[in-house]
C-alpha cells in the first residue's frame, strides 16, 4: 500500500463514513461501561475498543470477499442506498445493551455491540474500499477510537450541523453508485448505452438527497 493522493482519499473517505455511521454505536458502548469504577470503564473502553477494531477489520475482509460474487456488488449498493436514507431522515435502529458492573462483560458489550452495530459501516466500507484490505484497517484504526473517546462531540455536531447528515448520505449514496458502476453487467450496460459515467452517482446523490430533505421537511411541519 503506497501512500499517495488516491490512497490519502480513500482512507480519509472510509474515516468519514465510520464517523458518521457510529455515533450510536460509541453511546451504547459508553452505556455499557457507564456503573464500572471509572480505572475499570477506561481499561474495558480500551481493550474493548482494541479488539472491535480487530473484529471489524476481519469481518469487513469477509464481506469485501463475499461482495466478488455476481450481482451481490449490486444487492449490497441497494442496502446501502437504503442505509443513507435512513441516517438522513433519521430513522435510526434501536439496540439495547444493558450497563455491566463487571470489566470482562463490560468489554464483551462493547466487542458485541460494535459488531452487531456497525454492519452498516462494514457494508459502506466494504463498497469505499474495493477490495484493499489495508485501507480498511487504517481508516478503522483511526476511526473507531475517534468514534469511541468522542462520541458526545460527534452527536452534538451532528445534531446542530445538519450538512454533516447530508454529506454523511451523500459519502454512502456515492459509494453505492460506485458498487452499482463496478457490477460488470452494469458497466457493460452503461458503456453500451454510452451514458456518462458521473452522470449516474450525481442524478442518485441529487434525487435521493432531494426526496429526504423534502420528508425531512414535511415531518418537521406535521410534528
Amino acid at each position: 500500500m503506497t501512500f499517495d493522493l488516491d490512497t490519502v482519499i480513500f482512507i480519509l473517505k472510509i474515516i468519514f463514513i465510520d464517523i458518521i455511521l457510529g455515533g450510536d454505536n460509541a453511546v451504547v458502548i459508553a452505556m455499557a461501561c457507564r456503573k464500572l469504577p471509572e480505572k475499570q470503564r477506561n481499561k474495558a473502553i480500551f481493550i474493548g475498543t482494541g479488539l472491535a477494531v480487530i473484529v471489524r477489520i476481519f469481518l469487513t475482509a469477509m464481506v469485501v470477499s463475499l461482495l466478488n460474487i455476481p450481482f451481490l456488488m449490486l444487492i449490497g449498493a441497494v442496502f446501502l442506498i437504503f442505509i443513507a436514507i435512513r441516517l438522513v431522515t433519521n430513522k435510526e435502529e434501536n439496540y439495547q445493551f444493558h450497563p455491566s458492573s463487571s470489566l470482562l462483560i463490560a468489554v464483551r458489550t462493547i466487542v458485541v455491540a460494535d459488531a452487531v452495530m456497525g454492519l452498516d459501516n462494514m457494508l459502506a466500507i466494504a463498497g469505499a474500499a474495493r477490495g484493499h484490505i489495508g485501507y480498511i484497517a487504517a481508516g478503522l484504526v483511526i476511526s473507531v477510537p475517534i468514534i469511541i473517546w468522542g462520541s458526545k462531540l460527534i452527536l452534538i455536531a451532528m445534531e446542530h450541523i445538519p450538512f454533516l447528515i447530508y454529506a454523511g448520505g451523500g459519502v454512502l449514496l456515492y459509494t453505492a453508485s460506485e458498487m452499482i458502476h463496478d457490477e460488470p453487467v452494469i458497466r457493460q450496460l452503461i458503456a453500451g448505452y454510452g451514458f456518462p459515467e458521473y452522470l449516474f452517482p450525481l442524478i442518485l446523490i441529487t434525487t435521493v438527497l432531494i426526496i429526504c430533505l423534502i420528508y425531512n421537511t414535511v415531518s418537521s411541519r406535521t410534528q
